[in-house]
């Protein structure tokens, strides 16, 4: 075949690709309640990123993530980005897995960021060589993430939230949801009624052999009680409840939503709905299609939005919140390159049924 002719048509297949995704994308966005959604960065120093964070501030919207050359590489750091309102800022590295004692630096892992009602904003994430010897570090921030604090390290035994942000009970205690993956994959939860500054730790509430489970979420119903949901290696999300605010915690069960070995997260809205972002497959490690389900009592949910559907990619790690606007913000893995951000309006969600399982095409993502 002629070149010029190998050419043109090499042309019209991109060009046909790229009108067929932006076609896919302008359906997805054509949902009821999906406002928006947008890179927060086009380009970075880093080729790879993963586990996305956000939070709402007085001065806006603050996301962090890891990046580097790849997950568990010794040059991953945290990396902050700020939103003013109209656009993201060039996301900075805000910390990194340097311990000048060892003069060694390992991989930093999942930052969460909390804001407290009372107090600074809190960055937290895990610095080790792998999950299974990782531990916790915090920073703070006076200024909403504009500048931070040196970074401590957490008390032995204290890992922080995991993957997902605690959540402020009544009476101001912090509770957040964390996991351990040294003795099998364990949930527990960890308090603090100083703001921080000391913590306990409810020891784990699964054996990590019937169902191994990691990376809860919490969820508040109005009876009192108190619902994690997360990641599993046994094909379904995982639950488990409790009914004393955190203190302890029922048996561990297995809610009839897939799970791929993937991460997700869930939040509590104002108006007391549930919403839940997480990867609708049935496949391990095959993390698309990214959806969001509803539900009003955290056992029978509804789709109510497709995030990302393409196959052969992966969409991950997603983050949830509800800011003080009423909207709702998710961040998450694109393709291990980006970030992306999509803001909903829950108030225009439409419900419908669960979609069947697909089964994708997809390589197995890393962690």
């Amino acid at each position: 075949m002629p070149t010029v002719l190998r050419v043109l048509l090499l042309a019209l297949a991109t060009f046909a690709t790229a009108v067929a995704a932006t076609a896919d994308e302008a359906e997805l966005l054509a949902q009821p309640g999906l406002l928006s959604s947008e890179f927060i960065y086009d380009e970075a120093p880093f080729p790879s990123c993963h586990a996305a964070t956000i939070v709402d501030t007085p001065a806006g919207l603050v996301a962090a993530w890891f990046g580097g050359t790849h997950e568990r590489h010794p040059d991953v750091g945290i990396w902050v980005s700020r939103h003013d309102g109209r656009r993201w800022s060039t996301p900075v590295e805000v910390a990194n897995g340097l311990v000048p004692d060892d003069k060694q630096r390992y991989p930093t892992w999942n930052p969460v960021l909390f804001q407290p009602t009372r107090g600074p904003l809190m960055l937290y994430y895990k610095v080790g060589p792998t999950p299974q010897n990782w531990w916790g570090m915090v920073m703070s921030s006076a200024d909403h993430g504009a500048s931070w604090s040196e970074p401590r390290r957490l008390p032995e035994g204290i890992l922080g939230p995991i993957k997902n942000k605690p959540i402020e009970l009544p009476d101001g205690t912090i509770l957040s949801p964390s996991s351990s993956e040294d003795q099998g994959w364990r949930v527990h939860f960890e308090r603090s009624t100083d703001g921080g500054q000391t913590w306990t730790s409810t020891g784990p509430v699964n054996d990590g052999k019937a169902i191994g489970a990691i990376q809860p979420s919490i969820l508040r119903h109005a009876d009192g009680r108190l619902q994690a949901l997360g990641r599993t290696r046994s094909h379904g999300i995982f639950q488990v409840w409790s009914s004393d605010q955190g203190r302890t915690w029922g048996e561990l069960t297995t809610l009839p939503l897939p799970n791929p070995s993937a991460g997700t997260d869930a939040v509590t809205l104002a108006d007391g709905r549930h919403l839940l972002v997480y990867n609708h497959s049935g496949v391990y490690k095959v993390r698309t299609p990214l959806n969001l389900a509803v539900s009003r009592d955290g056992m029978a949910w509804e789709s109510v939005l497709v995030l990302e559907d393409e196959p052969g990619q992966e969409f991950s790690y997603p983050a949830i919140i509800q800011a003080n606007d009423g909207h709702v913000h998710i961040v998450y893995t694109w393709h291990r390159t980006r970030i992306k951000h999509a803001v909903v309006d829950p108030a225009l969600l439409v419900a419908k049924p669960l979609p069947a399982e697909p089964v994708a095409d997809a390589p197995p993502a890393e962690n």
